[in-house]
């Protein structure tokens, strides 16, 4: 794995707003220009007024898992405080991976952006579309070494 720093990744902020729900998110990309697409992400986020970035990590660039004829892949984690449960926050997170042209292909295949709920509130959850803690989070290097660099997340 190689660490890598863009604007935001890595980045810290307090919010004057108090919110009810704190949720870690996976933040995964190999096609296109990924780090301009995080980059827009951060900011697209960060003016929801539903949800504040309170930190990000700094990029990873690893190996692809599970299909590997495909380009490395740019990783990082997000701490969002959000007003949103955790239905509504994964609903906005799969129509912000529309927006930048995400198309499911195949599991594990190339992709433009993914966006992936890591914890929620120390929730655990097992429904249809959504698994609280992610499956196999700790298994998986691409967050793992991203959580293991920020600086105030504690769980």
């Amino acid at each position: 794995m190689k660490l890598e720093k863009i604007r935001f990744f890595p980045s810290y902020r307090r919010s004057e707003k108090t919110y009810p729900y704190r949720a870690l998110i996976g933040v995964g990309g190999n096609e296109g220009e990924v780090k301009k697409r995080f980059v827009a992400l951060y900011r697209l986020l960060q003016n929801d007024p539903r949800l504040h970035v309170q930190e990000s990590s700094p990029l990873f660039k690893n190996p692809p898992f599970g299909y590997a004829h495909q380009n490395d892949f740019y990783n990082a984690v997000m701490v969002v405080e959000t007003s949103l449960h955790v239905n509504a926050l994964l609903k906005i997170l799969l129509h912000v991976e529309k927006r930048f042209r995400r198309v499911r292909l195949f599991k594990n295949g190339p992709r433009t952006l993914d966006l992936d709920i890591i914890f929620f509130n120390h929730e655990r959850r097992h429904q249809k579309h959504v698994t609280i803690p992610h499956p196999q989070w700790q298994e998986r290097l691409s967050v793992g070494v991203p959580l293991l660099a920020l600086k105030r997340f504690k769980g």
